[in-house]
């Protein structure tokens, strides 16, 4: 199942009770079921992310994409956990058109990612908006940007494991990028602290607790 519409806002930590901790994903009205060999997703709008967290495939107009958008957008939220702010945000964080070429969300990635080489993105010469990114933009222009950089700006060392997961979460090419299944492997899981289903576990701050509000009930 893909869930492309991955992103904080739609991601829940259950509180008190039996589930406390628990990691839920909310939002399911863009989820669709996934199909392999890969089929078109005609169905769907061109647009079908927010746009801080869209994979570049998805902004070059790729109507034939894989699991790997979601990818791309756990890589998003995993910076951002890192760095306390969004890694790719843009003046406007969506937008409603049905084009799903979006110059300045593509500014952005490159500016912190880099240009991607034509060795490190072979089919993205076969993108439908590659001729407006050949028009629009110019590699020279993001020549000393890297995601190394960034993340060292936010005193994530080069050499470390939870680096070395996030550039293989956010690989430009999506037939290269790490699948789910590859990430829970990874060594970073391998080491303390290790996963755990209850986030809070060993965490000395109570969860806030919060009134539940009934829709149903008149306004006071």
């Amino acid at each position: 199942m893909m869930l492309p519409s991955l992103k904080p806002a739609n991601i829940l930590v259950m509180g008190e009770g039996p589930e406390r901790g628990r990691v839920k994903i909310a939002d399911m009205g863009f989820a669709r079921l996934f199909n392999s060999p890969l089929k078109p997703l005609a169905d769907l709008d061109p647009v079908v992310v927010t746009f801080w967290y869209r994979a570049p495939e998805l902004l070059l107009g790729a109507r034939h994409y894989t699991k790997a958008i979601d990818i791309w957008a756990i890589g998003c939220i995993f910076a951002e956990l890192l760095t306390s702010e969004p890694i790719f945000h843009c003046r406007q964080e969506d937008i409603k058109t049905s084009n799903p070429f979006h110059h300045d969300q593509l500014d952005r990635i490159f500016s912190v990612m880099g240009f991607p080489a034509d060795k490190d993105w072979e089919d993205i010469r076969k993108m439908p908006e590659y001729p407006t990114l050949q028009k629009d933009f110019r590699r020279t222009t993001y020549a000393n940007s890297s995601l190394l950089k960034y993340m060292e700006k936010h005193k994530v060392k080069p050499d470390s494991k939870v680096f070395l997961l996030l550039q293989k979460l956010l690989t430009m090419d999506p037939t290269k990028r790490i699948t789910s299944e590859q990430a829970l492997q990874d060594p970073y899981f391998q080491e303390d602290p290790l996963p755990t289903s209850d986030v809070f576990a060993g965490c000395q701050i109570p969860y806030p607790k919060r009134e539940f509000l009934n829709e149903d009930e008149p306004e006071e």
